[in-house]
């Protein structure tokens, strides 16, 4: 672990050469892994790989480039309400937040256990991201990873 801790960077541009399936998957596997309050997983992971979605979801990230490169986006979900009916306003205004947020790290860090970069995007207009996703009210974006091989 120590290895990958130390591999680990921020990557914003990304070739275009395809993340392999099995790799992916291992990534996937990994996020679900990850702890979470009461084993509730209050979270979901949406994978977009469709290049017009990866634009919009760029055009909501500010601008950021590496969300348009990547070949594959993760985009950590929170959901509050399922935290809540077990842990009330406490689940609901952290745990789940928790639960979303230690999943994209093991993501992260399984990524880099395959040789592949990413890059945290907290800066998105969530909004614009619950439309483009048609997420409700009760889905909450909470980070969009950028996945693939560095340029």
């Amino acid at each position: 672990m120590h290895e990958i801790f130390k591999k680990r960077k921020s990557v914003r541009s990304f070739s275009d050469r395809l993340v392999e399936e099995e790799k992916f998957q291992e990534i996937i596997k990994a996020a679900n892994s990850a702890p979470s309050a009461g084993d509730l997983k209050a979270r979901e992971i949406i994978v977009i790989t469709n290049s017009e979605l990866r634009k919009k979801m760029s055009e909501a990230a500010h601008g950021q480039k590496q969300v348009m490169e990547a070949p594959k986006l993760l985009v950590f979900v929170a959901l509050p309400e399922q935290s809540a009916k077990k842990y009330a306003e406490r689940g609901r205004e952290l745990y789940a937040m928790q639960d979303a947020t230690l999943a994209a790290g093991f993501a992260w860090l399984e990524a880099v256990e395959h040789g592949l970069s990413a890059s945290w995007v907290g800066g998105f207009d969530e909004k614009e991201v619950q439309k483009i996703l048609d997420l409700s009210q009760n889905q909450k974006p909470i980070a969009i990873l950028p996945i693939g091989y560095e340029k």
